[in-house]
């Protein structure tokens, strides 16, 4: 169930990860300021938390038409986008609309372990697990104009299939059973 934070901040309902980069900032080019990011699925049939993203985006664009030039513009980026029609070329974003979510700062990255919010080691969340999103929004006037979405925190609620191939074990690809010690000789 989505949750209103603030008019341009929210909680997603149950979403997939993918493009997962939250516990390393990383820079996509050589000047650009390293970020955390990650990209949100949202399935089409959960039009509370894509309602909720719209009246955050409408919020933010009123909010920021002084930084936008002092009026919406006719043409903005919009964060909120189509997986259908305008999402890579991956089958998870079929009926799904994404958003791709930055940060400079450290997104706080936690599971629900008896009532507690536990925080995650790196190797538990993964492209391809699913969970809740504290994500916000603000408009941008930087080489093109337009709303962008801001990652604060995730919350992994399951396990799901890792998306980008995630790779066998070294046991499987080796065709050899599992260890769980040290069991050298």
């Amino acid at each position: 169930m989505a949750k209103q934070l603030k008019p341009t901040a929210m909680v997603t309902g149950i979403v997939r990860f993918s493009y997962v980069n939250v516990f390393t900032p990383k820079a996509f080019n050589e000047n650009d300021t390293p970020k955390y990011n990650v990209s949100i699925l949202i399935p089409k049939s959960d039009t509370e938390t894509i309602q909720m993203v719209k009246s955050c985006i409408q919020q933010a664009l009123q909010e920021g038409i002084g930084k936008l030039g002092g009026s919406i513009p006719k043409v903005w980026k919009d964060p909120l986008r189509d997986g259908d029609t305008d999402g890579p070329d991956d089958e998870a974003y079929e009926g799904h609309y994404f958003l791709n979510a930055s940060s400079t700062r450290a997104p706080g990255a936690v599971k629900k372990v008896a009532g507690k919010a536990v925080k995650m080691d790196e190797d538990e969340f993964y492209s391809g697990c699913y969970g809740l999103a504290s994500i916000n929004f603000y408009a941008f006037n930087v080489k093109n104009k337009g709303i962008a979405c801001g990652l604060n925190n995730i919350m992994k609620t399951d396990d799901g299939e890792r998306l980008g191939g995630g790779g066998a074990s070294a046991a499987e690809d080796f065709g050899l059973e599992e260890s769980e010690g040290e069991d050298f000789l």
